[in-house]
């Protein structure tokens, strides 16, 4: 599907949709004519990151680069399903197997659905969305978790993350969606996923402790893997820690240091929790970090007033995007993150209700 000029979101007071429009434009600066998506030009680039600007890119509506960038992930795949934990300029600098960088290309693969209904690309893409989570749930552990990484003899390594696990819960509901959307189910992901779940509601001795990461806090309700009375408890709970009045979000409880994208990604999970006016209230907050082009500084050290690190990157713009999104309510892919059950909307092809693009109605 051709780039295409679609309704961009606003958020009053906040973003208006030609400002929107410039921080796509941004992130769509960044791509190299092959595809790839780092960080900024010449940085780092990994996939779950990648997966992220390229979901931007279709809330955009610059659905040909989007579509570039996850081709160009396609072909950087390794047989086992995993890319490389780090690229630079095409070559692998850190040849690591990370499980969530695996799994999130289903999260982009479903929201690139919902956005251009396009079936070819979604039948170009499949094959590499079936291999990504078919080893994600070959590395899930006895406790329902699923292991960070895999050892150099491929064994998992028994080491697994709150934030990357939620990830990966979505991932997997998001490849469940795409099984049924081809026609090809996959009852061991309706295993892994619904085992993982139990994890993240009912086993937090199975994940390390990193409770001083905000990414910990919120993300499991950003995943939709806990809702309800038991979110809003889990972000009450830590919201005196990790926010900052008017500035935004501590990635780390005890540093001094604000992020754009933790702050965006804590908007999205108040969307979640139906909190918009609290979402917005967050996305206003971090405006200070944006630049004229519409590009977003990754974080401030506010004791110091200081940008740090000292680069833009495509992924703490696409953080804005897609709360922005969120927040809007309006777009065909906004209730991925607004309202879980848009994983479970219907997706058979020739099926009336399922057209994307059409109404997605809030529960």
């Amino acid at each position: 599907m051709p780039d295409s000029p679609d309704a961009l979101p606003e958020v009053p007071g906040v973003l208006t949709a030609d400002q929107v429009r410039q921080t796509v434009t941004a992130i769509a600066a960044e791509q190299s004519s092959d595809g790839a998506l780092p960080w900024f030009r010449g940085g780092q680039l990994d996939a779950w990151d990648a997966v992220e600007s390229a979901m931007a890119l279709d809330v955009g509506g610059r659905h040909d680069r989007a579509a570039a960038a996850y081709d160009w992930l396609a072909r950087r795949q390794r047989p086992d399903g995993s890319w490389a934990a780090e690229y630079r300029d095409g070559a692998v600098t850190a040849p690591a197997i990370e499980s969530n960088h695996a799994g999130y290309l289903a999260v982009g693969v479903w929201h690139s659905w919902l956005c251009t209904g396009d079936e070819s690309r979604v039948d170009r893409l499949w094959p590499t969305v079936r291999r990504a989570l078919d080893l994600v749930t070959a590395m899930q552990l006895p406790t329902g978790a699923v292991s960070w990484a895999l050892r150099p003899d491929g064994t998992p390594d028994g080491t697994a993350l709150l934030t990357g696990n939620a990830s990966l819960h979505q991932a997997l509901r998001a490849g469940i969606a795409l099984a049924g959307l081809v026609g090809e189910e996959q009852p061991d992901w309706d295993l892994a996923a619904a085992d993982l779940g139990r994890a993240l509601g009912e086993r937090p001795e199975a994940f390390a402790d990193r409770s001083r990461y905000s990414m910990d806090w919120y993300y499991p309700v950003l995943a939709g893997a806990v809702t309800g009375a038991p979110a809003e408890a889990r972000l009450a709970a830590g919201w005196d820690t990790f926010v900052v009045p008017g500035l935004g979000v501590r990635c780390v409880a005890d540093r001094p240091w604000v992020t754009g994208a933790e702050t965006c990604e804590l908007a999205l999970a108040l969307a979640a929790a139906d909190r918009v006016d609290d979402a917005t209230e967050q996305l206003a907050a971090m405006q200070h970090l944006r630049a004229d082009d519409g590009s977003y500084w990754t974080g401030l050290v506010y004791a110091d007033d200081a940008r740090w690190p000292v680069e833009r990157t495509t992924w703490t713009a696409a953080a804005v995007v897609l709360a922005a999104d969120a927040i809007a309510g309006t777009g065909p892919a906004a209730a991925l993150f607004a309202e879980p059950a848009a994983l479970a909307w219907p997706a058979l092809r020739g099926v009336p209700d399922a057209t994307p693009g059409g109404p997605v109605v809030r529960g």
